[in-house]
């Protein structure tokens, strides 16, 4: 499956079953757009009047050279990993590697677009006690066969809500990891109200990673993400998230905003945290029902498409001036990349990767906590219901229908579950705004990926 697109003054072809990314003069980009459908003869004859300066042979020889790549499977290449998709799955089934434990179903924040209910969940304020967070990593440790590297991210609600059980908890890991042959590697996602001299030297000290909630201007993030009073929380936090960055050498960090109907100009928020030192940066579209004001319309997306190619240009810039940043969205490795299993199989959500409620309840993932029907099981038993787990053990890209003839399938791997199931009713379903942003933000990151090859 190919894709062409023109972009910044590149003209970029995407082999979609074979990962392989062209970027070619005019003169092919136009030969390759007509091979499919036309003989040799033909694309020669058409593009000899368009292109008077090259002669047919010139036209030949690029039509050969394109042959050429077909025979190599660069180009026009057979999909190889549709037979290999259900047993792909199956050879990692029952190994778990990733937990998000939810440390505390309670917020210090009143924000009206959050996904979790201002950290309820729908449910009870509760905040997980050290019991079930030692079992929930004793869970871990056991059903996570060979594998030695574990991920464990403290989220909420705050979890800083809930600091000393974090410490608690992470000192047990420490101790017990080695004999266990485990490496854990933390993660922390926090909004930043309680962020002091000690949380900082917590989390230079243990967490492998710091998830920031920024959402860039300060009149942005102060119209959702405010206290209970009402007081937004934008002159607070941007000095502890500055203090705490400063500390980290600002690495191993992310500043992650949300942007929504309220300011699809989201590159203005960028630019506003880069003004403030900050370098490693997501902005991601929120995610709501379509009837909340705050939801993107759309009148909104080509705002935002726009936006990404002018944040694609923006970090080229930056680049070749010295001063580069990082966006998590166009993170991208055109000679490496992710493995066949993780292009196939996605995130892992209710298999691989779990989350654990303060009660130590199992769910595929933060996004379907709370909902009874996707509860899994819990840190005691492991996962006793695998009707419920059924649909992530057996979903992939190619169970998505929608996703047959996308060229950026095996770049999102069907996309995200919890959207799909959101947006859809079923995790294999898509989430349609979702992989229109995504195909966008793919274009702009080869693009700018490309670029480097001009530095």
């Amino acid at each position: 499956m190919v894709h062409q697109y023109q972009l910044n003054g590149y003209h970029i072809v995407i082999d979609g079953c074979s990962g392989c990314v062209h970027s070619v003069d005019e003169l092919a980009y136009d030969v390759i757009g007509r091979f499919p459908d036309r003989s040799r003869e033909e694309i020669v004859r058409e593009l000899s009047g368009k292109y008077p300066d090259c002669g047919e042979g010139e036209i030949a020889e690029c039509y050969d050279e394109i042959a050429l790549l077909k025979k190599e499977g660069k180009l026009f290449a057979e999909d190889a990993f549709r037979p290999l998709a259900d047993s792909l799955k199956q050879r990692s089934a029952g190994v778990v590697k990733a937990l998000c434990l939810h440390v505390a179903h309670t917020c210090n924040l009143n924000c009206s677009y959050c996904f979790a209910s201002q950290g309820k969940y729908h449910g009870e304020r509760a905040l997980m006690s050290f019991e079930v967070g030692k079992q929930a990593l004793d869970f871990l440790m056991a059903n996570s066969g060979s594998r030695r590297n574990l991920e464990v991210d403290f989220f909420g609600g705050e979890p800083l809500m809930n600091f000393d059980v974090v410490k608690r908890l992470v000192a047990y890991a420490r101790s017990v990891e080695k004999e266990h042959g485990k490496n854990f590697r933390f993660t922390l996602t926090t909004n930043g109200m309680l962020i002091d001299d000690d949380v900082i030297d917590f989390a230079n000290r243990e967490m492998s990673n710091v998830v920031l909630s920024l959402d860039g201007r300060k009149e942005v993030h102060d119209r959702f993400r405010v206290d209970y009073a009402g007081r937004g929380s934008y002159d607070r936090i941007v000095p502890l998230f500055r203090k705490l960055v400063q500390a980290r050498e600002n690495r191993n960090y992310y500043m992650r905003g949300t942007f929504t109907h309220y300011n699809p100009d989201f590159l203005e928020d960028i630019r506003t945290m880069l003004d403030l030192g900050f370098t490693e940066l997501s902005m991601e579209p929120v995610v709501c029902k379509a009837d909340d004001p705050s939801a993107l319309t759309e009148e909104d997306l080509p705002v935002v498409e726009r936006q990404y190619e002018e944040l694609a240009k923006l970090m080229i810039r930056r680049r070749r001036e010295g001063r580069p940043f990082t966006f998590y969205h166009y993170m991208i490795d055109l000679k490496g990349g992710p493995c066949v299993y993780k292009r196939v199989s996605g995130c892992g959500s209710g298999t691989e990767y779990m989350a654990v409620t303060p009660w130590g309840d199992l769910y595929p993932c933060h996004q379907f906590v709370g909902e009874e029907k996707f509860r899994l099981g819990d840190v005691w038993k492991g996962v006793t219901d695998l009707s419920a787990q059924e649909p992530f053990a057996s979903c992939n890209v190619y169970t998505r229908r929608e996703c047959d003839d996308c060229w950026a399938r095996l770049y999102c791997s069907g996309g995200c579950a919890a959207n799909a199931y959101h947006a859809t009713g079923s995790v294999n379903g898509v989430y349609g705004v979702g992989c229109r942003l995504f195909r966008k933000r793919m274009e702009c990151a080869i693009m700018a990926e490309i670029s480097k090859e001009d530095d």
